[in-house]
This record gives C-alpha cells, sequence and structure tokens, in this order.
C-alpha cells in the first residue's frame, strides 16, 4: 500500500504545473514529459488545438515563441509544435509550455493559430512550405521559401530532390 502511494506522489509530481492545470479545467491530454532545457510538453488533438490554444492564452500564455514542425520519420507523423511563453507586464520570462500535434503524413491539417497570436503567419506559412502542413483559417498560406510552382516538400524526410533545377528568368 505504501509502495502504491509512492508511484502515485511521483506520477503527480511528474506532471508538470501546466498539464496538472489543463487536467484540472477538463482539458483531456497527453504529458509527454520534460524536454533537455525543462519545459513541459503537451500532446494536443488536431481537433482540440484552438480550445487548448485559447485556454493557455486566457491562463497567461501571452506569447508565441516559436512555431514549427518536424517529420518524425519516413511514412511516420508530421508534428506543428507551438512553445508558449508567460510574458509578464515587466517582460520577465515566468512559465515556458510546448504544444505538440502529431498529424498523418496522408492529410495533415491543422486549424491555425493565427488569430490567437499574430506571430504565427509567416511561421506557420514556413511550416507549410516544408513539410506540407495545412493551417486552416491562415488568412494566406501560401508558399514563403520556395517557388510557387515547386513540388514537394523539402524537409520532409521522403522528399526526393529533382535530378535538375529550371532555372526561370535568371537574368
Amino acid at each position: 500500500m505504501a509502495d502504491e502511494k509512492k508511484l502515485d506522489t511521483a506520477a503527480i509530481e511528474a506532471v508538470g504545473t501546466v498539464s496538472k492545470w489543463l487536467s484540472d479545467q477538463g482539458f483531456d491530454h497527453e504529458f509527454l514529459g520534460l524536454d533537455a532545457s525543462g519545459v513541459e510538453m503537451i500532446k494536443v488533438e488536431p481537433d482540440f488545438l484552438i480550445p487548448f490554444a485559447s485556454a493557455l492564452y486566457a491562463y497567461g500564455f501571452n506569447s508565441l515563441a516559436c512555431q514549427g514542425g518536424y517529420d518524425s520519420g519516413p511514412g511516420a507523423d508530421l508534428v506543428s509544435f507551438y512553445h508558449l511563453i508567460k510574458v509578464s507586464d515587466n517582460c520577465v520570462k515566468t512559465e515556458e509550455v510546448r504544444l505538440k500535434v502529431f498529424l498523418p503524413r496522408a492529410e495533415p491539417k491543422v486549424a491555425s493559430v493565427y488569430w490567437i497570436w499574430k506571430g504565427a503567419d509567416w511561421q506557420e506559412r514556413e511550416t507549410f512550405d516544408m513539410y506540407g502542413i495545412v493551417y486552416e483559417g491562415h488568412p494566406g498560406l501560401k508558399r514563403i521559401l520556395m517557388p510557387e510552382d515547386w513540388v514537394g516538400y523539402p524537409l520532409r524526410k521522403d522528399y526526393v530532390s529533382p535530378d535538375f533545377y529550371e532555372l526561370q528568368d535568371a537574368y
């Protein structure tokens, strides 16, 4: 009995403060642990990103430090992540959390957080351009780094580089 109580206490301590707050508010999620810097990582289902993001904004996470994506491997999911920071009135960083949304490679779609954090504008466009993740509701989702007629998404691990590059209007 004492061992079970120790395990329960350890499990509660392992969950971060933001994850605990989300659970207390009724948000179902998966706590992924802490990264090397001690930042909480939370897995969010794609359909629930906007409610989670809105709740965290109301909780005080008023700054989107970074939005990006990565490829988990050939045939595996694509991931869209959001690194959020609570910044107080005196600009002191107080708390951080990272949301991760795992998306199927065949049709990677998730709602845009542009309407919550305007800084997501170009970051979501870059992630779309490099990984092909579609941010639904984004006001101007189009390529930002590659030419608009480029085929494929260069940072996907299953991307095959073309044998040649046609230079148009090079001079």
